[in-house]
């Protein structure tokens, strides 16, 4: 059954073997022309729900970020490869340190356009 965290993050739990779930969080993350309080309210609100998600849950976290993120992985080795591209805007550095707080790790960093800002994350295994 989905399950609606806010007008901005929609969140579903479904089992895929008799103890196995996935958990997916579907979002639309306000714009860069939004205020600064609205992109850190969606991204407390990001994490609360990520904080509520069992650790054994495989977990997909999907959506339209309206973040750009950079091909420099010094600082989220463990976050994304080397393959992004152009620069880091805020929601950028916002995104990358919640996914790194919460061991998410991009899967699409290999862009066609410099503008890609819609990003898969799944749990990393280290």
């Amino acid at each position: 059954m989905p399950r609606t965290v806010s007008d901005r993050i929609k969140m579903m739990r479904l089992p895929l073997s008799k103890d196995n779930f996935a958990t997916i969080i579907s979002v639309c993350a306000p714009t860069m022309t939004n205020p600064d309080e609205n992109k850190e309210a969606f991204y407390n609100q990001l994490a609360s729900a990520l904080s509520g998600i069992p650790r054994t849950d495989k977990v997909l976290l999907i959506g339209e970020f309206n973040a750009r993120i950079r091909s420099d992985n010094n600082k989220w080795s463990l976050v994304m490869g080397k393959h992004g591209i152009g620069k880091c805007n805020s929601s950028g550095e916002l995104l990358l340190d919640l996914c790194s707080e919460f061991e998410q790790t991009v899967t699409n960093t290999r862009p066609r356009h410099w503008h890609m800002i819609d990003f898969i994350f799944t749990r990393c295994r280290v």
